[in-house]
């Protein structure tokens, strides 16, 4: 199989507005603008467009794994309705405190779809509003962009220390850097 580059995208703070106490349902979802204009020209690119989110309401006990999945579906609906496309869709459902291999700021999910993917991780972005995506990229082996949407404004205070990674405005800014880069 050959391997494609990717950009892992964290789901809310860089496609939708984050919500305090977690986005719950359809309703509050609120796609950030110029996100979907940004899908859309990305999806003329030969990345592969892979969604790598933390939802820890699930293991907090406020939403069950449907709930989460039925966002996602109508996100992605409405992401391809405005001519864009996701590839795939990885979620840690845990805790902080349970130390799993999944949640970000640990790798496991971009190794996961390294496996169902076969993605190149050394040609690929992680575009994120936090420090834990920016490790993760890292730890990954992946080029980190934190744009400062989201809890971005807040996080990017936190990064001196922290090599290897861009800051941009949105991901707007970010599909521009990615795509102005050359192979």
């Amino acid at each position: 199989m050959n391997k494609r580059p990717a950009v892992f995208l964290d789901r809310d703070g860089v496609v939708i507005e984050n919500q305090s106490d977690y986005v719950k349902s359809w309703d509050e979802v609120h796609f950030i603008p110029g996100a979907l204009e940004a899908l859309k020209r990305l999806a003329g690119s030969s990345y592969l467009v892979i969604f790598v989110t933390n939802q820890s309401a699930m293991g907090r006990g406020i939403m069950a794994m449907e709930e989460v999945l039925a966002i996602n579906r109508q996100v992605i609906a409405t992401i391809i309705m405005n001519g864009g496309r996701v590839e795939g869709v990885y979620i840690c459902p845990h805790r902080p405190d349970e130390d799993c291999n999944c949640r970000k700021p640990k790798p496991g999910l971009l190794l996961q779809a390294v496996k169902e993917l076969g993605v190149d991780l050394s040609r690929s972005y992680l575009v994120g509003d936090a420090l834990s995506d920016l490790q993760a990229a890292n730890t990954a082996g992946v080029a980190g962009i934190l744009v400062l949407t989201g809890r971005g404004q807040d996080q990017a205070s936190m990064l001196h220390g922290t090599e290897g990674y861009r800051i941009v405005a949105d991901l707007q800014a970010a599909v521009d850097y990615i795509l102005s880069v050359k192979d």
